[in-house]
């Protein structure tokens, strides 16, 4: 979130929660970039706030509560306050429990494929519109052809992009087995460690598609206890992911901080790993997005 607007977005937390009889004193940040992750004490809150014309917030608390409902490892919603998306000076902030961190912060690889089979067995449940994950690889393709997006991108740069995600949007499509609903970014950065076991957060990023494209994102042994899955798939998914999160670090208005290292960096993992047809190279999984 842009820093000229933080402030705002702090108060916009405080005083909605305030307004809802809960007890403010201190706001930390957790976390910075598109989307502002506040705790709020002494009532210890999990705030998200976002600008009101960039957010999804509705869709995200309405599938939190079907969730875990199921009995999905999700994060839940504040139970004090009711569960609705807040708007204020222009925000919106939606509030959520707070979980303390329990245990080793790097989940066991077995840990993390059997939360994420449960995630995947729920949402296998639900029937709710979202979009399909090919139109995230059509967002990424269109900002890698706008060179007024993407200016910084070299000529050749650019077409090992664009040749990359064409190529595995192509591949993918044809090797890929039935889609269901995913969360999208199930990286280790949206999976917590707490006394309840591993959550999972942030599922504004719900996708349609084969679950190797949610395995892609998770650390690469993780892949390996996850019953059934396409191997072939997979190395080709995480080369697909790799090649969107280095357009999105070469975006103009990118927010992520170090953004444009992390974009530099993995162009070169993208090229180490790609043949000149667009084959995968080996079965690194793409780095967290941070």
């Amino acid at each position: 979130m842009q820093a000229s607007v933080l402030p705002r977005a702090v108060a916009a937390a405080t005083a909605t929660a305030s307004s809802l009889g809960l007890s403010v004193d201190d706001a930390i940040v957790l976390h910075d970039s598109n989307k502002l992750t506040l705790r709020l004490l002494p009532c210890d809150v999990l705030a998200r706030v976002a600008l009101a014309a960039d957010q999804v917030a509705r869709f995200e608390v309405d599938l939190a509560q079907r969730l875990a409902e199921a009995g999905c490892p999700v994060a839940v919603l504040d139970p004090r306050v009711k569960p609705r998306v807040h708007r204020h000076d222009g925000f919106v902030i939606t509030l959520w429990t707070y979980y303390e961190p329990a245990g080793p912060r790097q989940i066991a690889p077995a840990d993390y494929a059997h939360a994420l089979r449960r995630l995947h067995a729920g949402m296998r449940q639900l029937h709710v519109p979202a979009p399909h994950f090919t139109d995230r690889v059509a967002q990424a393709q269109h900002l890698v052809a706008s060179r007024d997006r993407t200016p910084a991108l070299t000529g050749a740069d650019r077409e090992l992009l664009g040749g990359t995600l064409r190529n595995l949007r192509e591949v993918i499509g044809e090797r890929a087995g039935p889609d269901q609903l995913l969360h999208g970014e199930p990286h280790p950065g949206n999976l917590l460690t707490t006394a309840n076991g591993p959550l999972f957060i942030d599922l504004e990023t719900c996708c349609r598609g084969p679950v190797e494209f949610d395995l892609a994102h998770a650390p690469e042994d993780v892949g390996d206890h996850y019953p059934g899955v396409d191997q072939e798939l997979l190395r080709a998914c995480r080369l697909l992911v790799l090649a969107m999160i280095t357009t999105w670090r070469w975006e103009r208005d990118d927010q992520l901080p170090d953004g444009r290292r992390l974009g530099t960096e993995w162009l070169g993992e993208i090229r180490a790993r790609t043949h000149p047809r667009g084959d995968v190279e080996n079965t690194r999984p793409a780095p967290s997005q941070g």
